[in-house]
């Protein structure tokens, strides 16, 4: 059995270059039938950005769906949670680090690039999010809406700090100052989590150019009031975002699971199962 979702993932993604720049440098796909979401938004250098976060997203798109596809979904014990899938996905954004540091040091026009990156990876019944930066995931789920991602940020370590207040942090002008991004350092540190999936769940990956526009309780307005339609609340979040001043990249992916999808229940499944049950 495939890792196959059509069916039982529904996905919809847009990006816009906004009202204040001449060029998009965010990059988002997606691969439905790998459960794969991936949003990219480069940074440094002219035009350099858009290099960035397309090396970025390309090669952990083309990564994962290589090695993705030789894993059936019941392929790991499902007692230790998603080990085989994390490891896939950091070996996957480790390469498109190294991919990102070697082009900004050998060609002078790319020299500092970067970019942040979210990536979703569905499966089991199960979601695991990685993230670098400041490009969120959020939840809606049963009309509550949350925020699953924790921005790397000097804003965000201020607020932990205690240092500014959440109204002040709305305020301030150093929204784009990022702690982590990928193609920066020869190491990236990429912050793994896993959720549980539930059917009508609907996720929403996005950039800054979203976020720092829109406030929560108007994306959460709009996901709810647009629920059954993810291709028009993709487009009335990025219309709010340019309503809004619009003065960076806008980019958005929704994903809602469907129908549950199991661990597939095939011979090794089986076998893993039940050298558990004989312990």
């Amino acid at each position: 059995m495939s890792r196959d979702l059509i069916g039982r993932l529904e996905i919809a993604r847009l990006t816009d270059v906004g009202k204040r720049r001449d060029h998009n440098e965010d990059v988002v796909a997606s691969d439905v039938a790998a459960g794969l979401l991936v949003l990219a938004d480069g940074m440094g250098g002219y035009n350099a950005g858009e290099v960035a976060s397309a090396i970025a997203v390309l090669t952990i798109v083309a990564e994962l769906k290589e090695k993705l596809v030789d894993f059936p979904c019941g392929q790991i014990d499902l007692a230790t949670g998603m080990q085989l899938e994390s490891q896939l996905l950091r070996d996957a954004v480790e390469k498109a680090n190294a991919d990102i540091y070697q082009v900004s040091n050998t060609r002078s026009q790319c020299a500092g690039m970067g970019t942040t990156l979210v990536v979703a990876l569905f499966t089991n019944d199960r979601l695991l999010v990685g993230h670098v930066g400041d490009s969120r995931l959020y939840r809606l789920r049963d009309k509550a809406f949350s925020q699953l991602t924790e921005d790397h940020s000097l804003l965000q370590e201020q607020i932990n700090n205690g240092l500014i207040t959440l109204e002040q942090a709305r305020l301030s002008n150093n929204k784009n100052l990022v702690t982590r991004a990928v193609g920066v350092d020869a190491w990236v540190d990429l912050e793994l989590h896993e959720y549980d999936v539930l059917p009508g769940d609907i996720y929403l990956l996005c950039s800054d150019g979203l976020s720092d526009l829109v406030e929560d309780d108007d994306i959460c307005s709009t996901l709810n009031a647009y629920n059954d339609n993810l291709e028009i609340a993709s487009q009335h979040l990025v219309q709010m975002a340019n309503d809004n001043g619009g003065y960076d990249n806008i980019s958005v992916i929704l994903a809602r699971p469907v129908r549950p999808y199991p661990a597939a229940t095939n011979w090794l499944y089986k076998t893993l199962s039940w050298l558990k049950s004989e312990r």
